[in-house]
């Protein structure tokens, strides 16, 4: 059977096998042809796969949102990864879900918002687009990230050690870090060696490494020598890469935007980093994950 009820779908391609639940419109399975598992199952060191961030990415000061004097309680990542989507489609090869506005996210997000998500699985590689669009009368404020966690190691039998991220350009700019979560002011040397990030948890001791201007729009995840993913990206300005303690799993997370700086406590339309859409408009962003041999 293809899924179960209305409450997941599975997709099948030439090498690849996806699921998607509709609770966060969230990708919780993608197997290779020899069914070996890609994506981290959700462990007790973290009880997610690859959730949606919308309508903020990281967390606000005091976890506030401010809009036109009314505080709101926004929490880290926003609502939408615990919010049931609604099915458009469902194929073989491609499903779409969509979430609109309703009471309940108006009371934390006073805003109207349409927010679908395309899940396209080709023969080896799964494109995932997210299209936000604004049908209020408004400016809509918003950011969107996605945040899928790979197994790390990738394949039984590699060391965590041995995987790397080989970038598709060098990488010399400055990173970012979070403090409290929310954006530190300055900057710190980029562990990034050229185009190549040699992979170990020591990395992620101050959380997550953020590149908030990467030259790159794809990047390599395995070990030299074994087959890898490339995840690569449009629309998204920003990009985030974390693991937790005693998580087998590495996130790499295409933004666009990010946490609130730690001094900014101002109207949210107001935040670095956030899109800006016109009433009537919409924007549209994509991720894909392809499978790459040795």
């Amino acid at each position: 059977m293809n899924g179960d009820g209305l409450d997941v779908w599975r997709m099948e391609g030439g090498r690849l096998s996806a699921t998607v639940k509709a609770d966060g419109a969230e990708l919780c399975s993608l197997r290779d042809a020899a069914g070996q598992e890609l994506l981290w199952q959700a462990g007790p060191a973290w009880p997610r796969h690859a959730p949606v961030l919308f309508p903020i990415v990281g967390r606000l000061k005091d976890d506030r949102l401010l809009h036109e004097g009314t505080a709101h309680r926004m929490t880290q990542h926003g609502f939408a990864r615990d919010r049931r989507f609604a099915w458009m489609e469902r194929g073989p090869h491609a499903c779409r879900l969509v979430l609109t506005d309703d009471e309940a996210s108006r009371a934390l997000y006073p805003f109207a918002f349409r927010l679908e998500l395309a899940f396209t699985l080709a023969e080896e590689s799964l494109t995932i687009r997210h299209t936000v669009f604004n049908p209020g009368a408004t400016v809509l404020p918003a950011s969107l990230g996605v945040h899928p966690a790979f197994r790390w190691p990738l394949l039984d039998g590699v060391p965590k050690t041995a995987h790397e991220l080989l970038f598709s350009e060098e990488e010399t700019a400055p990173i970012r870090r979070v403090r409290g979560g929310l954006l530190r002011e300055e900057g710190f040397p980029t562990p990034v060696q050229g185009r190549r990030l040699p992979l170990d948890e020591s990395l992620f001791a101050e959380d997550a490494v953020i590149l908030d201007r990467p030259a790159s729009r794809s990047v390599r995840y395995g070990a030299p020598g074994t087959p890898a993913i490339i995840l690569s990206w449009d629309g998204f300005e920003e990009l985030g890469i974390w693991s937790k303690p005693g998580g087998d799993f590495l996130c790499i997370e295409p933004w666009r935007g990010h946490a609130s700086p730690e001094d900014f406590d101002r109207e949210f339309r107001d935040k670095p980093g956030l899109m800006h859409i016109p009433p009537g408009e919409e924007r549209s962003l994509a991720y894909t994950i392809t499978l790459a041999g040795a």
